[in-house]
């Protein structure tokens, strides 16, 4: 790294990310001409092949589709009736919930605490069950994956979760703890409610109401594309340090910041480094990976499928030296990176150090398995995901996730070209490091594996700083 002259570099990469940038382009093509991706769908196949396009079009070697199987789903109904009227509250389901028809009482569980549902004994049994989305104040937080859980234990038929937006929002959310090894079936069949009509709903529980509950939806298997590209590296060719995020969206939205802010990072500094090296000459040290998932709104699986064919039991190549995940980058400005790990701190706040923009460096803990940097740290390679949002500053308009509000214009161009620079400067650093002077890697993967399924329905300060 000596023999670079860094000041000049970081002037270009900053440069080209601001003056240079397509994300506007970019992020058009991706929200408004292709629109919502759900996985393995049309859309998210003409997303991939767009990335693809503009990866070769800009020079990246190797740029491949990196096709596999997708254990997806879909529905095409869901509807909450309440018997003995013709009153109707609008629902969403759960991503993945099982299709289900049944009328039954409706139980106000409260926050769905053990105690709470102790304390309803007998008439959880059978019952369409309805909690309160966040956990308990002033207890120990809860995630609600793991409330349902213990619901479906005492023998609840399905469960209705009150979102705490207000205003009749409801996002698209996951009943399962994405810990567990596999992809797990709901523990039992689950949507989401307004705050508004979840109001309306525990009146009616506390009158002793019963409701018919259907959501029709089936689970099939579909094609879905990784995208794949490098800057080979000129020192150190056979090692690699990657850099990706997803492409796919929930039903209905185009995913302005979940997520395709992160897919433009990814596209714009694949393009910077690529003009860094066809302008100027500097190369990578080792080379950096650039790829986009899809199907990580379906628990990762696109992550998990390039984690299994690259670095699995017969793998394709060594695991990267680190794999940094871009999700939801526009929900607030970059302070620095989050690392899974502890042994990678140190050497990555050394690393934002030379950048001189007061960046820092923490470690998450408990393991988050919310994004696509968990089938890396699973496998025991070093990953981490910026820090942002997820821990303090959050934009006020970066509330809409999961839901149609996502749009476009939620992502912040100005914003993102920053991210791009300062993502294009550090993974440059990072690919210069001598092999020497990177940390010994502790961890192994049996490990990583035992710790995440013992961290199964705890709290993960996804949100909280």
């Amino acid at each position: 790294m000596a023999d670079l002259d860094w000041l000049k570099i970081d002037r270009f990469l900053m440069g080209e990310a601001w003056a240079g940038s397509r994300t506007p382009e970019y992020r058009d093509h991706l929200c408004h001409e292709i629109g919502p991706r759900w996985g393995g769908s049309d859309a998210d196949l003409r997303a991939a092949d767009y990335i693809h396009s503009q990866m070769q079009e800009n020079g990246l070697q190797q740029a491949r589709l990196e096709q596999f199987d997708l254990d997806s789903w879909d529905y095409s109904d869901a509807t909450l009736k309440i018997a003995g009227s013709d009153e109707a509250l609008e629902i969403k389901p759960f991503l993945r919930c099982p299709p289900v028809d049944l009328t039954a009482p409706v139980v106000d569980l409260g926050y769905g605490t053990q105690r709470e549902i102790d304390n309803a004994d007998s008439a959880v049994d059978g019952a369409i069950v309805v909690m309160t989305l966040g956990p308990e104040p002033f207890t120990p937080p809860l995630p609600h994956t793991a409330r349902l859980t213990m619901a479906a234990s005492k023998g609840a038929a399905a469960a209705i979760v009150i979102e705490s937006k207000t205003g009749g929002r409801m996002e698209y959310r996951s009943a399962n703890d994405w810990r567990a090894p596999d992809i797990a079936p709901h523990p039992l069949p689950t949507v989401n409610i307004s705050y508004e009509a979840g109001g309306r709903l525990k009146y009616l529980a506390a009158r002793g109401t019963s409701a018919t509950l259907n959501v029709q939806s089936q689970f099939f298997e579909t094609p879905a594309n990784n995208v794949v590209a490098e800057i080979e590296g000129e020192s150190w060719p056979d090692e690699h340090v990657i850099v990706a995020g997803h492409h796919d969206t929930v039903f209905g939205t185009p995913g302005g910041n979940d997520n395709t802010s992160g897919t433009v990072a990814v596209m714009e500094a694949a393009r910077v480094l690529a003009a860094l090296k066809r302008e100027t000459g500097v190369t990578p040290g080792r080379t950096i990976r650039f790829a986009t998932w899809s199907g990580e709104e379906q628990g990762l699986q696109g992550a998990y499928a390039y984690v299994a064919r690259h670095h699995g039991k017969d793998g394709l190549d060594s695991p990267p030296r680190f794999a940094l995940n871009l999700d939801e980058l526009s929900t607030g400005h970059m302070k620095g990176v989050v690392v899974m790990t502890d042994h990678m701190r140190d050497f990555m706040q050394a690393q934002l150090d030379t950048m001189n923009d007061g960046l820092a460096c923490h470690v998450q803990g408990p393991l988050d398995a919310h994004s696509d940097h968990f089938p890396f740290t699973r496998a025991a390679i070093p990953a981490g995901i910026l820090w942002r949002w997820r821990f303090f500053g959050r934009h006020a308009t970066s509330e809409f996730h999961h839901e149609f509000g996502d749009s476009a214009q939620k992502l912040n161009v100005r914003e993102l070209k920053e991210y791009v620079g300062q993502i294009s400067r550090l993974m440059l650093r990072l690919s210069h490091v001598p092999p020497n002077d990177w940390p010994e890697n502790p961890h192994t993967a049996d490990e990583m594996e035992r710790r995440a399924v013992a961290e199964i329905g705890s709290h993960t300060p996804t949100f909280h700083g």
